[in-house]
């Protein structure tokens, strides 16, 4: 599929960058840790080994719950630990569940619902009535206002516009196809939301239908309907 559809490393080059970098503690803890050969997608398997679910019920299991006194927020986990670092900053009336991870300097704003296997990562924003689920969103990733991700990767300095969606099931709840061109490619998955390179803008009340691709930098104009694999820098209408 060389040529087809943007690898690990082309939609979040961040990643790249910091992978080479950083060591395997500091990896851990605030990135997500998907090896860059593997098909983009494949992060998104809960039953693959390296899906980031899998990842990140090991990793909070050994940081343990953390919920920073003073929040006024409801926590649940039944299913798994809730760990907020205490340099993220939570504001009033959030709901978490279990598993998922906070990590510093994230900003959860009032409101917010965010569900098992979220990963919230530095300096990332989760805006009012926002809700991600089974989510990644990347260092300084923004989902400010009304946003829904669902089963999706949002890239390091992506934004999604007021009312973005990320939606993440088709109608007839069968499996999710990729299409590039005029080919179309099995994902594999059920449940599969957007994979959102770095620097991409959407704008307002725009929807992504499940298993859209964009590449780094792309510009999506507001209320469009989305579909397929882009490359990097398109423009969206």
């Amino acid at each position: 599929m060389k040529g087809e559809v943007p690898t690990s490393a082309e939609l979040w080059p961040w990643l790249t960058k910091a992978l080479e970098t950083w060591d395997e503690q500091a990896r851990g803890r605030v990135l997500m840790p998907t090896p860059l050969e593997i098909e983009p997608w494949e992060c998104l398997d809960k039953k693959g080994d390296w899906g980031f679910a899998r990842i990140l019920e090991k990793m909070v299991e050994v940081l343990g719950s953390s919920i920073p006194e003073g929040l006024d927020i409801s926590v649940d986990e039944s299913k798994g630990p809730v760990h907020i670092d205490p340099r993220a900053i939570v504001e009033p009336n959030c709901h978490f569940i279990g598993p998922c991870y906070i990590a510093p300097e994230a900003i959860i704003r009032h409101g917010a619902y965010v569900r098992e296997h979220s990963w919230i990562s530095w300096q990332a924003l989760l805006g009012h009535c926002s809700e991600i689920k089974h989510s990644i969103l990347l260092p300084k990733a923004k989902a400010p206002h009304f946003n829904y991700i669902g089963d999706s990767v949002v890239g390091s300095d992506a934004n999604l516009g007021a009312g973005v969606i990320l939606s993440n099931l088709r109608n007839d709840g069968k499996q999710v196809i990729l299409k590039v061109g005029k080919s179309k490619i099995p994902s594999g998955l059920r449940k599969f939301g957007a994979l959102v390179g770095d620097g991409v803008q959407i704008g307002c009340n725009s929807v992504t239908n499940p298993g859209t691709i964009l590449g780094t930098n792309c510009m999506v104009y507001p209320t469009t309907s989305l579909s397929g694999v882009h490359t990097s820098d398109t423009v969206l209408r």
